[in-house]
């Protein structure tokens, strides 16, 4: 493999889904696992720190992981080669926002896992990114629309049947929409930050020569 193909592979992105993927297999085999690692309010509270980031790689059943972790791979590879730093920032940062908003906002969640409010924050940032370049492109925008269509529809035909389209293998669980919200708002506050690093004070242009005489 060229040393081009590989500066291609989202590296870190494929860490994370092949830990999310551990973790499944790890929740299949020993439940306990889900117990230990999954966001937890009240083990948070107890200072349980790291589910403030092991909470984003539980999945409640193999159809939600491959939901989840399919597409969060894919805006992997969109957005980890032209932005490696950004990418590392946002995935380090990012969860601690979604798992602190939802512990001081929503105190009736006392569970959260999966990686969709992650994908969100990522499509958000994306389909500002990209229509900041061009109004005229309507590509991310609708896939972002497309995205928070089924958000909707989750939330509304799931409403008492766990995922709705995508069934969890625990009927007690809800799509979390007040996890995707701070999700969205950090991709949207990413995308302003990152214009206005590569818009900043330009330097003044060097005084000219005077013309020799």
């Amino acid at each position: 493999m060229s040393r081009f193909a590989l500066n291609k592979i989202p590296w870190t992105f494929l860490i994370v889904s092949l830990a999310s993927l551990a973790v499944q297999i790890g929740c299949v085999l020993h439940g306990s696992w889900r117990d230990l690692l999954v966001y937890d309010r009240g083990a948070i509270a107890h200072g349980e720190w790291w589910r403030i980031w092991t909470g984003h790689l539980v999945h409640f059943g193999w159809p939600h992981f491959i939901a989840d972790a399919g597409l969060f791979f894919i805006l992997g590879w969109l957005l980890e080669p032209p932005h490696p730093a950004l990418s590392r920032f946002a995935l380090v940062v990012m969860p601690v926002v979604i798992s602190g908003s939802l512990f001081f906002f929503d105190p009736a969640m006392t569970r959260y896992g999966g990686l969709s409010a992650v994908n969100l924050g990522l499509l958000v940032f994306l389909a500002c990114d990209g229509w900041r370049k061009n109004w005229v492109d309507w590509f991310w925008p609708s896939v972002l629309a497309i995205y928070l269509a089924e958000i909707v529809l989750e939330t509304t035909y799931g409403r008492g049947h766990g995922g709705g389209m995508i069934r969890f293998d625990d009927p007690a669980v809800q799509v979390a929409t007040a996890a995707h919200i701070p999700g969205a708002i950090f991709g949207v506050l990413l995308s302003f930050g990152t214009r206005r690093h590569r818009t900043g004070p330009k330097s003044a242009p060097a005084p000219a020569a005077p013309n020799p005489r």
